[in-house]
C-alpha cells in the first residue's frame, strides 16, 4: 500500500507526464496482455527501474524493484496469476475473468542520486469478451399452421459478455426485407456474470410466398452481430386453396362431358358403318 501511494504522489507532482488511455480486449478465461507502451529511448537498464502495475487506485498488480520481482505488495488475487516480458513491457495477466475488468496503470520510475525519478506513466481499460451461442430460433406454436393464424417464434443466445445491444429479427419475401419488432429479455447470472438474451416474435402467417426469418444479436460496433440460420416458411392461403377447388371442378366437368361425346360420337359412327355394310350384301334372285 505505502509504494501505491508513493506512486500516486509522484504522479501528482508530475502532471506533465502524459498517461494516455488504451483499450484492450481479453476472452474470459485466456490471458489478457496489458502493455506499458513504453518506449525506453534512453536505453535504460531494468535494473535501475522500479515498474508497478496496478488497477484502479489501490490494487497492486505486480512489482519489479530494480529487475527482481516482488510479492510483498501485491494484492492476493493476482499472486501467481502475472508475468512480466521485460523485452515488450507487457504484464500477462493469466485466467482473466469479469471481475478483471477495469483501468490498470503502468508506473516506471528510474533509480537516480535522489529519490526515484517517474519516468513513464501509461493507462490501459481491459475489457472481456465471452462469446455468445449462435442465435437459435424455435417454435412456440402447437399444431399445423393455419393461414388464419398468428405465428409465435422466439430466437435464444447465451453465456455471452458483454451485454449485447439488441436482437433484432429479419423476415423476406419477395424481393422484399422488413424488420419487425419482437419483445426481447435480457438476464444476468448472479455468480458467471455472462448474459443471456431471448426475444419473442409474434406475426400474422405469412402465406403464398415463400419466407426466411432470421435473428441478429448486436453486440456492438468493434465485436459485431450473430445471426441465426434461417427459418423457411411456405404456407398456403384458403384463397389460393379455394382458386385450386374452382378451377378444377369446372376442368373435371369438361373432360367428363369431352369423354361422353367422344364416347357418342364413337358409337354412332359404329352403327353407320354397320348400316353400310348390311346394304353392300349381294341379295339372292330365285328363278321359277
Amino acid at each position: 500500500m505505502e509504494v501505491c501511494l508513493f506512486c500516486l504522489y509522484a504522479l501528482i507532482l508530475l502532471p506533465g507526464i502524459a498517461a494516455s488511455m488504451h483499450q484492450v480486449k481479453a476472452f474470459l478465461n485466456h490471458t489478457a496482455y496489458l502493455s506499458c507502451y513504453f518506449p525506453n529511448s534512453q536505453k535504460a537498464d531494468i535494473r535501475d527501474l522500479r515498474v508497478f502495475w496496478q488497477k484502479g487506485d489501490v490494487e497492486v498488480v505486480h512489482e519489479v524493484y530494480y529487475g527482481q520481482e516482488i510479492h510483498d505488495n501485491i494484492n492476493p488475487k493476482y499472486i501467481n496469476r502475472t508475468k512480466m516480458d521485460m523485452d515488450k513491457w507487457t504484464l500477462q495477466l493469466l485466467n482473466a475473468g469479469i471481475v478483471d475488468e477495469g483501468q490498470y496503470m503502468c508506473i516506471i520510475q528510474h533509480r537516480d542520486n535522489g529519490p526515484p525519478k517517474l519516468i513513464h506513466h501509461s493507462r490501459c481499460l481491459l475489457h472481456i469478451i465471452a462469446n455468445y451461442s449462435r442465435p437459435e430460433i424455435a417454435w412456440l406454436h402447437i399444431g399445423e399452421l393455419k393461414p388464419s393464424e398468428y405465428l409465435n417464434l422466439s430466437c435464444s443466445s447465451s453465456g455471452g459478455y458483454p451485454e449485447p445491444e439488441q436482437m433484432t429479427w429479419l423476415i423476406s419475401y419477395k424481393n422484399q426485407t422488413c424488420s419487425p419488432r419482437g419483445h426481447t429479455d435480457v438476464s444476468q447470472d448472479a455468480i458467471t456474470k455472462l448474459y443471456n438474451v431471448t426475444s419473442k416474435l409474434n406475426i400474422p402467417v405469412p402465406t403464398n410466398t415463400p419466407t426466411n426469418i432470421s435473428c441478429l444479436l448486436h453486440l456492438g460496433e468493434q465485436l459485431g452481430s450473430l445471426v441465426s440460420v434461417p427459418l423457411g416458411i411456405e404456407i398456403q392461403g384458403e384463397e389460393t386453396e379455394q382458386v385450386k377447388t374452382n378451377f378444377f371442378g369446372p376442368l373435371i366437368a369438361v373432360v367428363i362431358l369431352i369423354t361422353f361425346l367422344l364416347g357418342f360420337v364413337i358409337l354412332k359412327k359404329k352403327r353407320n358403318i354397320s348400316s353400310t355394310n348390311q346394304n353392300l350384301v349381294p341379295k339372292t334372285i330365285e328363278l321359277y
